[in-house]
């Protein structure tokens, strides 16, 4: 088979989340049990300075955006056994930054249209369009409007992943005619709650709809979780699949990792110890044996801050340290600065992302704190997990697919089900009360690091499903 993923951001050339991780890593796992793929995203002004004038350009075209014609230039390079396209429009993609701009419609409109009409002028025929996030959400949308039944397009199936609902690409409905080009007689596909809802046109469109986990995959018909998208998720469940992200295990990896002070294994933990006295001697806290809480992470509310903020006093007075990394919403660094400012022997906080630093933590951490509201899948835990750091999480999405409760048997960290700061302290001190029997530690630290996250068997799903659909 051949397999086109189309997304706005993709390890190594450009990434603010946990799309870049996926694309950058499925594509080249895919890749090696034999099918081929690519992957197509914006040229942004800062993908064009890593790549330095290395990229092959190989043509120009003019893309409509509604009434617009727009230049549109086509590169390419090799990476890893996978081809890179990238579609260049300096007046959209030369800025600083991937998103949050005025025209971000506008800009991603231009993308979608870009990719379907680069499929003319590239060797590269792909059987399957793997689409990622409200970005890249017209695709489908533009497939069945203009280019289902023309020469060459004939029998290509498109594939839209949710690697978070919240995040749709809602617009104001003048947007269907100014921007994006659709007829009025199409115009059920996008409109949605009085919007023009992108992700919305990619559900009604795509060929199947996969979520980044298998619970993630029915919590979403929930209106708890889908942000108002569950009404048409309930009418498409018959496409609708869950899928397991997998980590990186080469740039993760405890036995080989550069950024760490001494590498360690399952079968012999003992750098572990190094890399904890390593980690709180940079940040500025003594190792006095306490257990370290680890938290690397965008500080927004989905991300159950709140639950860390109404028992933050009572965890730190259980006698651990935190080692924090991350930034995001004001209300939030604000609170970890003051906490730092508050017990300064006990907690370090660092705003921002340094990824040396997150491996760090990775490393040197006893246990890994992510009491998410939501978590469509979440790599950090599984990341925790393969550097041997216990994580405590709450029971949802991608947390509740890969941590097993210890107060069973194989367990791999510990969790708690519903959304409240005390039931989280609960799970800290049952991880606390098992971190002071250092035999049951170690095999619980064991048993975390034997854990199979890597992408090769999330990418034997994906090709199932692929094939599937190639064969209807």
């Amino acid at each position: 088979m051949k397999i086109l993923f189309a997304a706005s951001e993709a390890v190594p050339y450009a990434a603010s989340g946990g799309l870049a991780d996926v694309v950058g890593s499925l594509p080249k796992a895919i890749s090696a049990k034999g099918h081929s793929c690519a992957v197509v995203m914006p040229l942004y002004k800062s993908v064009s300075e890593k790549l330095g004038g290395k990229a092959e350009f190989i043509t120009n075209i003019t893309v409509d955006v509604s009434w617009r014609k727009q230049y549109c230039g086509i590169f390419k390079t090799e990476c890893l056994g996978v081809t890179y396209y990238f579609i260049d429009n300096e007046y959209y993609f030369s800025r600083e930054g991937l998103y949050g701009f005025y025209d971000d419609c506008e800009r991603f409109v231009f993308f979608d249209r870009a990719v379907l009409e680069m499929l003319k002028h590239i060797k590269f025929k792909p059987d399957i369009i793997s689409c990622n996030d409200w970005q890249t959400a017209l695709i489908p949308v533009y497939y069945n409007v203009y280019y289902k039944y023309q020469q060459g397009y004939d029998g290509l199936k498109t594939v839209f992943t949710i690697h978070n609902i919240e995040y749709q690409g809602k617009y104001g409905k003048e947007v269907l005619n100014e921007l994006m080009g659709v007829p009025s007689y199409n115009s059920g596909l996008l409109e949605y709650d009085g919007h023009i809802n992108m992700l919305k046109g990619a559900i009604e469109c795509a060929d199947r709809i996969i979520t980044v986990s298998p619970s993630y995959a029915w919590e979403i018909l929930d209106p708890w979780y889908a942000h108002g998208l569950d009404r048409i998720l309930v009418t498409k469940q018959y496409k609708l699949k869950g899928i397991l992200n997998g980590i990186d295990t080469d740039m993760y990896d405890p036995d080989n990792d550069i950024f760490i002070e001494k590498n360690y294994s399952s079968e012999d933990t003992s750098g572990k110890a190094e890399c904890k006295r390593a980690l709180l001697e940079e940040v500025g806290l003594e190792d006095n044996g306490e257990p370290v809480i680890g938290i690397v992470t965008r500080f927004v509310k989905h991300k159950g801050i709140d639950l860390i903020r109404c028992v933050f006093d009572q965890i730190v007075r259980s006698g651990v340290k935190f080692v924090v990394l991350g930034s995001g919403e004001k209300i939030y660094e604000d609170f970890f600065v003051e906490m730092s400012r508050r017990y300064p022997d006990r907690v370090s906080v660092t705003l921002g992302f340094i990824p040396e630093l997150s491996h760090k933590i990775y490393a040197g951490a006893d246990m890994f704190l992510m009491p998410s509201q939501s978590e469509p899948c979440g790599l950090a835990q599984m990341i925790a997990m393969r550097y041997g750091t216990v994580p405590i999480v709450r029971e949802t999405g991608g947390l509740r697919d890969t941590v097993r409760d210890n107060g069973g048997e194989n367990g791999n960290g510990f969790s708690f089900l519903t959304y409240n700061a005390n039931d989280m302290f609960d799970a800290i001190k049952r991880a606390l009360k098992d971190y002071a029997d250092k035999k049951e530690w170690s095999a619980l630290v064991k048993r975390a690091m034997e854990c199979d996250y890597s992408w090769s068997a999330s990418a034997d799903i994906y090709i199932d499903t692929f094939d599937e659909l190639v064969s209807e």
